[in-house]
């Protein structure tokens, strides 16, 4: 009898490890899906020229980094900040964000680098700018924010 509890008891122990993966798998996929949604709402938000939209996803107390090293804190400076520029040169502007990858530092916490392209209209020509972006994500209540985000321009060959 006390060959079969073992027996027993090393199944169950097994079946237990086999099963985790498959759980973090199933839930690392939506919480990827979730902070791809949170980068589209950062691009729909670019897009439309709401600064409101734009800041939505980010943490109340977010730490923003802009491209020439300017760093704001807060959703609402974020909004502000955005709201103003989208009055100047990026009005008319479109960006679109491509995810390069996520990692996980926690089920809770994740680096998350995407590649901007922006183009604008400036001194009557059409501009692009290139940017690789970090982003800390974090999740707290079921939901994913940006705690953190730095953005650095790309610099293209032979500039």
């Amino acid at each position: 009898m006390s060959q079969r509890i073992k027996l027993f008891a090393v199944a169950v122990v097994a079946f237990m490890f086999i099963n985790v993966p498959a759980n973090n798998t199933q839930n690392s996929s939506k919480d990827e899906a979730a902070i791809r949604q949170v980068v589209q709402q950062v691009q729909d938000g670019w897009n439309a020229h709401d600064g409101k939209a734009f800041a939505a996803p980010f943490a109340l107390d977010a730490d923003y980094v802009v491209v020439n090293g300017m760093n704001m804190k807060g959703r609402e400076t974020i909004e502000k900040g955005h709201t103003a520029i989208f009055s100047t040169i990026y009005k008319d502007s479109r960006n679109a964000g491509t995810v390069k990858s996520i990692r996980f530092l926690r089920p809770d916490v994740a680096v998350v680098h995407i590649e901007w392209n922006l183009e604008f209209r400036a001194g009557g020509e059409t501009r692009k700018g290139h940017a690789m972006n970090t982003m800390v994500m974090t999740k707290e209540g079921g939901k994913w924010s940006i705690a953190a985000f730095q953005n650095t321009p790309i610099q293209m060959e032979g500039r």
